[in-house]
């Protein structure tokens, strides 16, 4: 299963513009289900997205909507954990290892920070990676970043793709 996995998209309200690349690479790559880490901060983010393919995402700390604060999905024999992150005082990895373990889930991924993070854990007897998209328009001390991912075989592999000066723009 392919997914489309971005977060911190924050339009409009830090940035005018959403880089046509995301709804390209989104269509082009066939992405089966599209995960959102929340801080959309517009409902038409979602209806875009949900053109391309159907669309979880989860509420940021500056969504004004009813998403839900976490979502667990289980792809092909994995679970997957979903939430923005804004809930904890410090994302560090050990309060993240710990909610991953909470959950219950062998993926946890995150938003908040704007910053692509991958790694994966032996912990407690247990594999978990920790995984953050980034944020494909408003980075902070990183490049724009986006994510395909798939679930294979009970293995999570991915792509990372950075929006460039042809398709982002400063707000």
């Amino acid at each position: 299963m392919k997914l489309g996995i971005l977060g911190d998209t924050h339009y409009p309200d830090k940035t005018s513009y959403l880089p046509d690349l995301i709804f390209n690479v989104f269509k082009s790559e066939r992405v089966d289900l599209i995960l959102h880490t929340g801080d959309l901060t517009a409902p038409e983010v979602l209806e875009r997205l949900a053109e391309i393919s159907p669309t979880i995402a989860v509420k940021g700390n500056l969504d004004q909507t009813t998403l839900p604060e976490e979502k667990i999905l289980e792809i092909n024999n994995l679970k997957i954990g979903l939430i923005h992150g804004h809930q904890f005082l410090s994302l560090d990895e050990q309060i993240l290892k710990y909610k991953a373990l909470e959950m219950g889930v062998d993926i946890l991924i995150f938003g908040h920070t704007h910053r692509f993070f991958y790694n994966k854990y032996e912990y407690m007897g247990k594999e978990v990676i920790l995984f953050n998209p980034g944020s494909p328009t408003v980075p902070r001390m990183s490049d724009p970043t986006f994510v395909v991912g798939e679930i294979t075989e009970g293995k999570f592999n991915f792509r990372i793709f950075k929006p460039w000066e042809t398709q982002w723009k400063y707000p």
